[in-house]
């Protein structure tokens, strides 16, 4: 659990939300990405990949994989991945079909029949000479992804739970938090009705610049940086932040983020802000 933001385990609402905040997140990047002229969400520890793991996808409902299937089709360019494992990729197992057809890197280990491995690696793999169902060793697998074209046979050994607790243990320190467009996406969509469908949307209390109505209350860079430039040691919230600007969650998340690219301003080990450098003028 060390090196997981969140898991579902075996609850069906749990995953419902969690993949529901991961459209989310997957959105919010690419609106980023818009705003800022960007192409393609690179990882880095402050803006780090988005990994979605789903094991026994085939146990999904069907409400439930409409998320995976728009996460499957547009989440490469945010950095929004999907992994899923299933014992027999169907079609209908794999539900609205987006999610098998962009699955570029596939894993395949021994399977009973033939035509498994056409219905895993794709059509024509067999005859190609990815004979999967000739495996004869626990652990051997072919690997089928972009520069790995030729069918070469591989072996996984057997991880223990003590070995994949250790390293657990070991990585979990280095694991990077959530960046802050993608927590602002995820906070703006817990505000939202359980039973509201959709993406999450900025508040409706908001004008287009992101200021609510009738606030006269000065530039709010320049008001934001005064907050963050008197802010305690520990830093100040989020919530205080979009009190005292009177801007959006998005608007104000979207600051620090260029603030903190800019080296000067730091999140603080409470999930606070504060100023690096307090000798600058608002941006």
């Amino acid at each position: 659990m060390g090196l997981l933001h969140r898991a579902a385990g075996h609850h069906p609402g749990a995953g419902l939300m969690l993949l529901r905040d991961a459209v989310a997140v997957l959105e919010a990047r690419a609106d980023y990405l818009t705003a800022m002229g960007q192409r393609v969400w690179v990882p880095s520890p402050q803006m780090p990949a988005l990994v979605i793991v789903v094991d026994e996808y085939a146990e999904l409902a069907d409400d439930v994989t409409a998320y995976t299937d728009s996460i499957a089709r547009r989440g490469r360019a945010p950095a929004v991945t999907l992994i899923a494992a299933t014992q027999r990729p169907t079609q209908k197992a794999m539900g609205q079909g987006s999610v098998r057809s962009q699955m570029d890197v596939r894993i395949c280990f021994r399977v009973r029949e033939r035509r498994d491995v056409d219905l895993i690696l794709g059509q024509g793999m067999l005859t190609a000479g990815w004979d999967a169902h000739k495996l004869n060793a626990p652990g051997k697998f072919f690997i089928s992804a972009p520069g790995h074209d030729t069918p070469r046979r591989a072996r996984a050994y057997l991880l223990t739970d003590e070995t994949v607790a250790q390293t657990a243990a070991e990585h979990a320190a280095t694991r990077p938090a959530l960046d802050v467009i993608s927590q602002a996406a995820i906070d703006e969509r817990a505000q939202m009705r359980p039973d509201e469908p959709g993406r999450a949307e900025l508040s409706g209390h908001r004008d287009d610049d992101g200021r609510s109505p009738g606030d006269d209350r000065g530039e709010p860079e320049a008001i934001l940086w005064a907050i963050l430039c008197i802010a305690p040691p520990e830093g100040i919230t989020v919530p205080e932040l979009i009190d005292q600007t009177g801007m959006s969650r998005r608007w104000v998340y979207y600051r620090l983020r260029e603030l903190a690219d800019a080296d000067r301003v730091v999140q603080t080990e409470h999930g606070n802000w504060r100023i690096a450098d307090c000798a600058g003028d608002a941006q």
